[in-house]
């Protein structure tokens, strides 16, 4: 799918932005609220959409245009933006404990 045509671009890009608007307006699933978080996870699920169907397989054929298979498209989508996003709160958090620990430490000796 490296040299996809137009028509294969919009799809992926009408996925990214049904599935980020499902996580970050519906779902709430964010970094930070706001219009640049949307985009970047706009961003990122279109990536996802063009790994879904190399590595979820080619299902349902008949829901297909060109190499885009639709189904798994949406789940690559949706792994990418979930793991992204999980990752960066994972982190984001991991960094907020060990600076408590760290003023903790100094106010103790």
């Amino acid at each position: 799918m490296i040299g996809m045509n137009f028509g294969s671009f919009l799809i992926l890009l009408v996925i990214s932005i049904v599935v980020s608007a499902v996580l970050h307006y519906v779902l709430k699933f964010y970094i930070r609220p706001g219009i640049v978080s949307f985009i970047s996870k706009v961003v990122f699920g279109w990536i996802g959409a063009w790994l879904g169907s190399p590595v979820f397989g080619n299902w349902f054929c008949g829901w297909a245009y060109e190499k885009v298979f639709i189904i798994p498209a949406i789940l690559g989508s949706f792994a990418l933006l979930i793991i992204m996003v999980d990752l960066v709160l994972t982190v984001k958090s991991a960094t907020a404990e060990k600076k408590i620990i760290c003023i903790v430490v100094k106010t103790h000796t």
